[in-house]
């Protein structure tokens, strides 16, 4: 294993499997061609043309869009899709996340239809006498979705109608308990970007990196039960475990990588020192 390994695990995307769908001109995510017919099959607000699909035209408002994709995504469920990982948590649909929602949808449907998904993830740190000491989260056991596994400090999915930094700070007191006015301090300091193809499924996704500092003394608590346990580790621990193993969940290694990056623990003179950094961000 190495970071480039992870970098490419994150980019696996085979765009040629896909066609966009589109909200007036604007292109809004990617279907793949074998859940087409799932989309074809019944009554819904798309239509196929010209190599794309293209939500009903008549659906003028993000209101109106919002509530047809909402409609359409509970037929879906009903008939046994997203395999019981509805959230009831709306995501904005979006390709930059500063411009307004086209519409929003569920958040377990997003992969399914190629919305790009964005979210904070941080990375909380301690400066020890002998060096940077990060704190390592593992995800519950009972976790739906990659449980067990090593992840950012805090992290979480962007849901619509909240800013970023404000997100962040709520995550920071239901994953690990840290107050609001000490989450405040964290610092937004870039952002890495990959498409990831799991299947049928697509990932175009925008992570914004955090870096907080935290208090020597302090010890995040698991709160919501996200979370199984809280551990300290040493930076060129978590360097070594993120470069030779798969125990990070597969995004999460990005935003580790990024934070090595910055803060001087992978070397310039590293023969994939270009590579891995321009792998961070694929647009």
């Amino acid at each position: 294993m190495s970071f480039l390994d992870h970098i490419r695990r994150c980019n696996n995307a085979e765009l040629s499997q896909f066609e966009p769908w589109f909200v007036g001109a604007e292109r809004a995510g990617f279907i793949h061609r074998d859940f087409a017919p799932v989309v074809a099959a019944r009554p819904s607000p798309f239509s196929h043309r010209d190599g794309a699909w293209h939500l009903d035209s008549t659906l003028d408002t993000p209101a109106r869009r919002t509530a047809a994709m909402r409609a359409f995504l509970l037929e879906l469920r009903g008939q046994g899709h997203f395999k019981g990982l509805w959230r009831e948590e709306a995501y904005p649909v979006t390709w930059e996340f500063t411009r307004p929602a086209l519409l929003e949808m569920e958040r377990a449907a997003v992969p399914w239809f190629g919305v790009r998904a964005f979210g904070p993830h941080m990375t909380g740190y301690v400066r020890h006498p002998d060096g940077l000491h990060i704190w390592v989260p593992r995800r519950s056991y009972d976790k739906p979705t990659f449980p067990g596994q090593l992840d950012n400090t805090v992290a979480g999915g962007q849901p619509a109608g909240v800013g970023l930094h404000e997100n962040l700070i709520k995550e920071c007191g239901e994953e690990a308990s840290i107050p609001p006015e000490l989450a405040r301090q964290a610092r937004a300091v870039g952002f890495v970007a990959y498409w990831n193809q799991s299947g049928m499924q697509l990932k175009p996704d925008i992570m914004t990196c955090f870096d907080l500092e935290l208090p020597d003394g302090f010890t995040p608590r698991a709160n919501d039960g996200e979370v199984h346990s809280f551990e300290l580790w040493p930076a060129r621990r978590v360097f070594e475990t993120v470069r030779d193993t798969t125990e990070f969940k597969y995004n999460c290694n990005l935003v580790l990588i990024d934070f090595f990056v910055r803060h001087g623990l992978l070397s310039a003179d590293d023969p994939g020192f270009i590579p891995i950094v321009s792998g961070l961000r694929m647009m």
